[in-house]
């Protein structure tokens, strides 16, 4: 393995820290894949950095980008390849790193126009692993000159890719989480005000489920928002019935 000057080191250890906080923040997803490609470049001193994540929504699945540190709208637009198509599916496809010195000759690389118009001449390809070894998307690093990515280089990068992996799950997950939660709540919720109905309409469990999915399509609300305004109306009603003045006994 090559020897690394201790400023590079550094560099690279401070990227691997500044995507390890992001794991433990608040931040969107958008932000830590803007902070990924932004804090690589940095470090790397390379032209473009972009980030391709698989898409498992469709099938087959697509490699998509979705963030790049380049000004240039011919590169950010937005772009799909195939899973297996081009340098990017094939690096995710084979789960491994691809060093290409002359991108104009590689002919896995499908965007040689935009090359010429950006300068880009070599590139550093690496996949975004998780510890199952699945691969969820794919780092590149294009560079303006010919360049020889060292093995100390490919390892570096390979580290920041995986810890934004992480970073990437961890931020599903969390989005995940709150979804269910969400869903969850709002099941009590609906619940609740089924009893309610119940109670006040002299219903059964499946006609006050009816007629709260009823109200929800006829006020075009979801229904959260019909569960929690049969629960405000009952709040309401109540202190005003608690308070009513009784009638005199005689």
């Amino acid at each position: 393995m090559e020897s690394i000057s201790p400023g590079t080191y550094d560099k690279y250890i401070k990227a691997l820290t500044d995507i390890s906080r992001a794991i433990t923040s608040d931040l969107y997803l958008e932000e830590i894949l803007k902070l990924a490609v932004m804090v690589t470049a940095k470090v790397t001193g390379v032209e473009i950095c972009s980030l391709w994540l698989v898409d498992e929504t469709v099938t087959p699945k697509k490699l998509r980008l979705k963030a790049t540190q380049a000004i240039d709208p011919e590169y950010v637009k937005d772009r799909s390849l195939g899973r297996v198509e081009g340098v990017v599916g094939f690096v995710a496809t084979h789960n491994q790193p691809l060093v290409i010195k002359d991108v104009l000759k590689e002919p896995r690389f499908k965007e040689k126009e935009m090359a010429k118009k950006l300068g880009l001449v070599s590139m550093l390809s690496v996949p975004l692993q998780v510890k199952n070894e699945k691969v969820i998307g794919v780092l590149n690093c294009f560079t303006a000159e010919p360049h020889d990515f060292t093995d100390t280089e490919i390892n570096l990068i390979t580290a920041v890719a995986n810890q934004a992996a992480v970073a990437i799950l961890n931020t599903e997950l969390m989005v995940q989480s709150k979804v269910i939660h969400e869903e969850l709540e709002t099941r009590k919720l609906v619940e609740r005000a089924k009893d309610v109905l119940i109670r006040k309409r002299r219903i059964t469990g499946e006609q006050a489920h009816r007629w709260l999915q009823k109200r929800s399509m006829d006020s075009r609300r979801s229904l959260r928002q019909v569960a929690e305004a049969v629960l405000l109306s009952d709040e309401i009603e109540s202190p005003m019935n608690h308070n009513k003045p009784q009638s005199p006994q005689r």
